[in-house]
């Protein structure tokens, strides 16, 4: 019994190493890949449309719903990353159905890798949508003695998000592989298909946070905006 799919190694020479994680990681993005070409190749624009592409619109309006909920003006711009985080970790859980694959969510390095793009992202929109100087002006704030409180913050969700996906997966799996063991197979269905319902909720609650965090990051732009357009033309 592995307690992550880090201790499964495949292949090794010397210092390097094959485990599952990068196997099944690199099987989840040629998935994605593929799958993104073929239901994208022939894209219809008539009321005549196959029922993949109708498939993908309700996923794609319905992530750009929820990303608009957030309170991200222009949804459709952070569609890319946020998106492909919740198909990313939502396909690696589902494919939890597949006899000997384990999720590569249930790997600290993985998650860490999730956490640390969106640790990565959330400054890059934020410095975009409102400047280098009003971003960084963020953490002066409300006074200038909150600096060192707010960089451990950003630190800290940062953790909490790995550690997170990484333990709800990680246990998850472990209790399936121990009710596999000793108890007959009726019952392990069951804790399976509640495990797919959990993966699902860990997929959205990640992308849901990444999109909150990047709402904030972004925020001083449209607050800004929000000021100059109610106060009152010094020439009137």
């Amino acid at each position: 019994m592995h307690l992550s799919p880090d201790d499964e190694i495949l292949w090794q020479l010397g210092v390097l190493k094959l485990n599952a994680t990068i196997l099944y990681t690199w099987l989840l993005m040629l998935v994605l890949t593929l799958g993104s070409h073929l239901v994208t190749r022939n894209l219809s624009q008539t009321l005549e449309r196959r029922r993949w592409q109708t498939l993908l619109e309700i996923l794609v309006t319905g992530i750009e719903k929820q990303l608009s909920d957030v309170g991200l003006a222009q949804p459709r711009h952070y569609l890319g990353f946020l998106g492909s985080l919740f198909l990313f970790i939502a396909l690696a859980n589902l494919f939890t159905i597949v006899p000997g694959y384990e999720p590569p969510t249930a790997s600290l390095s993985t998650t860490a890798a999730l956490a640390t793009c969106v640790f990565i992202a959330v400054p890059l929109y934020g410095i975009a949508e409102c400047g280098l100087r009003e971003y960084l002006r963020e953490y002066l704030q409300p006074t200038p003695l909150m600096l060192p409180f707010n960089i451990v913050s950003e630190l800290s969700r940062t953790l909490a998000l790995a550690v997170r996906l990484f333990g709800n997966m990680m246990s998850g799996t472990l209790i399936l592989a121990i009710l596999l063991s000793i108890t007959p197979f009726v019952f392990p269905v069951v804790m399976s298909a509640l495990g797919l319902l959990t993966g699902m909720v860990q997929a959205y609650i990640f992308s849901i946070l990444a999109a909150v965090y990047i709402a904030a990051a972004t925020r001083t732009r449209k607050s800004r905006s929000s000021r100059e357009t109610s106060r009152p033309n010094s020439g009137d």
